[in-house]
């Protein structure tokens, strides 16, 4: 029988409200002060240790999906659903910055017998940070893909648009094609598309009367996701309907923008959501 999980490290200033859980140093509640919460988290979630948590900002590494070559287990990789070190929590009253590591000391699967050393450092206040830092502490290369796989709330998927994409070339994986945006990205299906671009983006959510200003640094992709309502009705863990109240928008370095680390060397990768007025 799962254990459950132990109760995430909760966050209250007069900026903002928030939560991150041990467990993939994971956020899974972030909003600033007087506004709606930003993050989603499944209706149907079930906090178990060792499960992958549907909602907030799961971190991905070091292979996306099955990896580059396919067939790598788990999807998205290992330290999503692995136990992290709280190293560090420093609070000025307004923002608070919580740091987790883990390495290959704590979590070493056969499928990745590389030394590595991996940081995140969240900081949750009037807009939330996360920078992820991979520390190749090996004697080769490695080469890694990773996502901060941001489940964004909104008030309806279906109205919602997404600005700064206008002209980039992505690899659409719901049909396996090619594509170059054209104007906004809205949505009426099922979406699954990795964007060329380290851009800013703007989420504009009319129903919530908001928009979420998404930016990273040291990423190459933005990833835009939602399953639509067949393929959500598939997955157990995502609630009847939830489908609609959210829009992954994640930062990224995917397929042929995988990082290549070498000995000793270090990467970081940021990602940033604001939230401003329409």
């Amino acid at each position: 029988m799962a254990s459950p999980l132990p109760q995430p490290l909760v966050v209250e200033t007069a900026s903002c409200t928030g939560e991150v859980h041990d467990q993939g140093a994971q956020v899974t509640r972030w909003a600033p002060a007087g506004a709606a919460p930003v993050l989603y988290v499944s209706t149907a979630l079930n906090l178990e240790a060792g499960r992958s948590i549907r909602g907030g900002i799961p971190v991905c590494w070091p292979w996306f999906g099955p990896g580059r070559g396919g067939g790598m287990e788990p999807a998205h990789g290992f330290v999503r659903t692995a136990p992290w070190h709280l190293a560090e929590r420093e609070d000025d009253g307004e923002d608070v910055v919580v740091t987790h590591r883990i390495s290959s000391a704590d979590v070493s699967p056969a499928n990745w017998p590389h030394p590595y050393e991996l940081e995140l450092a969240t900081r949750v206040g009037a807009a939330l940070d996360l920078t992820l830092t991979t520390t190749n502490a090996g004697d080769a290369p490695i080469v890694v893909e990773e996502a901060l796989h941001a489940y964004l709330a909104v008030g309806d998927v279906r109205q919602v648009k997404l600005d700064g994409l206008d002209g980039r070339s992505y690899f659409d994986k719901v049909t396996g094609a090619e594509r170059v945006q054209s104007g906004p990205v809205r949505f009426a299906g099922e979406t699954d598309s990795v964007y060329r671009t380290g851009e800013p983006v703007v989420l504009d959510d009319p129903v919530l009367d908001r928009r979420l200003v998404i930016s990273t640094e040291g990423s190459a992709n933005v990833v835009v996701w939602n399953p639509w309502a067949e393929k959500a009705a598939e997955v157990p863990d995502i609630g009847d309907d939830d489908w609609t109240g959210f829009l992954c928008v994640e930062g990224a370095n995917a397929f042929e923008n995988a990082v290549t680390v070498e000995p000793g060397e270090s990467h970081a990768m940021t990602y940033r959501v604001e939230v401003r007025t329409r």
